[in-house]
């Protein structure tokens, strides 16, 4: 492993703020910052082209960091499909900041490569159900709570991907409303009004 070339991954959506501090995890695990790679994109697909030039970087000499996997990517079976590229193809390892097991540099036979493979799967997958359920939440909540009279006017827009995660550290005091509503890439009283909404449609599912 000594000797390996170094490459950071990091990607914010447009309505994410939050590529300093993933630049900062990249820089202190030890990746020169002229070899990080951003794309301000959705990780609805893997049609990127920050990540498409850092694929072409990569070979068995080769260790990839990303903060957390879901900024590799959401998508159950296209993440599990790139982990592939990178581990097989490409014969790069891949280290996950947040998730130290998902360290390919460890345990570098059948077994260890094995475990690996299915964390990976189950926590993609978990994470991927996560989402699903939390829009069938959403749309049960609003039935629950148009059954009991509440109005609703116009369409609101979507939420914003991260919102579910900037709510819970807003709910739970990490950060405060100023913060969040930047996060969310919304106005103040528009953040205030959606957690509202958000808090109604989740005490109605109950």
């Amino acid at each position: 492993m000594e000797g390996q070339k170094m490459y950071g991954y990091m990607r914010v959506s447009t309505r994410e703020q939050n590529e300093a501090r993933q630049r900062v995890a990249l820089v202190e695990a030890g990746v020169p910052e002229k070899q990080i790679y951003m794309d301000k994109l959705s990780g609805k697909d893997f049609e990127r082209p920050e990540y498409k030039r850092l694929l072409r970087k990569l070979d068995d000499n080769s260790v990839l960091y990303v903060k957390s996997i879901d900024r590799l990517g959401r998508n159950y079976v296209d993440l599990n499909e790139q982990w592939r590229v990178i581990t097989k193809e490409k014969r790069a390892d891949i280290v996950v900041i947040d998730m130290p097991i998902l360290d390919t540099r460890l345990d570098k036979n059948l077994m260890g490569t094995f475990i690996s493979d299915i964390v990976l799967a189950l926590l993609s997958y978990v994470a991927e159900s996560e989402r699903i359920n939390i829009r069938q939440r959403q749309e049960e909540g609003i039935r629950a709570a148009k059954k009991r009279g509440v109005q609703f006017g116009r369409p609101a827009k979507p939420l914003p991907e991260n919102f579910y995660e900037i709510y819970e550290r807003w709910s739970s005091g990490e950060i405060v409303g100023k913060q969040a509503a930047e996060l969310c890439n919304m106005p103040l009283s528009t953040f205030y009004k959606r957690a509202g909404e958000w808090k109604v449609l989740n005490v109605s599912k109950k």
